[in-house]
């Protein structure tokens, strides 16, 4: 069983929340603990699967793709695996999470402008295993 995160582990991954490039010093800094415990920390945490990688956070619009809309998908018996693999193809699905409730997934969609979006929707209508969908189209993040 993987060790117990304490206090520094959850201050150390909200501060990578925030900023995943921050140098170790200054996570050190803020965190008042040495740069060799912080990056100890890190190992550590990418050894049990804590910390999966370090991404990029774009936005949206200055990266080429202002248009987003989440779309929730009912999926006929058997096919969830099928319809997930077909949909990760798709080059304007950003995400793809499976859900409990009405929905069995929802797909994040990223296109530069609504001819683009109406081409995903398209794409996703014509894959076979879906049997409903909702999308609704993202108007601002908070």
């Amino acid at each position: 069983m993987p060790e117990a995160l304490d206090k520094l582990d959850h201050d150390l991954i909200a501060l990578l929340r925030k900023d995943a490039r921050a140098p170790a010093a200054m996570l050190a800094k803020q965190l008042k603990a040495s740069r060799s415990t912080v990056q100890n920390r890190i190992v550590r945490l990418q050894r049990a699967g804590v910390l999966l990688g370090f991404t990029v956070r774009l936005a949206s619009e200055q990266a080429g793709h202002p248009v987003r809309a989440i779309t929730q998908i009912e999926v006929r018996g058997g096919a969830g695996d099928k319809v997930i693999t077909a949909l990760k193809r798709l080059p304007e699905v950003v995400s793809v999470y499976s859900t409990n409730g009405r929905w069995d997934l929802v797909a994040e969609v990223r296109v530069a402008d609504l001819a683009g979006f109406d081409h995903a929707l398209r794409q996703m209508r014509d894959i076979d295993g879906i049997a409903a969908s909702e999308t609704s189209l993202l108007l601002a993040e908070h």
